[in-house]
């Protein structure tokens, strides 16, 4: 049924696996911008998001993915925000080469 939603443009505003959807939380860490975007998948919510920051005049962006779900929205995006905090923390820069 989820196919048919999909294929026929069902399924309301929700977020799709891509992580396209608008941000339900932006927060900014050492410079870098974090957007917490995650996305419905078998009934839970899939921790998603986008760490972004302009490199030489260019926006360099970071998608991710993790197996984490929650019931909730609101944990899915406080999750989200953590791992992308964990990834500037851990990387920086070099997560956009």
């Amino acid at each position: 049924m989820s196919f048919l939603k999909k294929l026929f443009g069902g399924g309301g505003s929700e977020a799709t696996e891509t992580g396209s959807a608008k941000p339900a939380k932006q927060v900014e860490h050492k410079g870098f911008l974090i957007s917490a975007t995650p996305y419905k998948a078998e009934g839970q919510y899939q921790t998603c998001g986008v760490v972004s920051k302009e490199v030489d005049g260019v926006m360099k962006e970071h998608r991710f993915i993790r197996a984490d779900r929650f019931a909730g929205l609101d944990d899915a995006v406080d999750i989200s925000i953590k791992k992308g905090i964990q990834l500037v923390d851990e990387q920086g820069e070099r997560m956009f080469g």
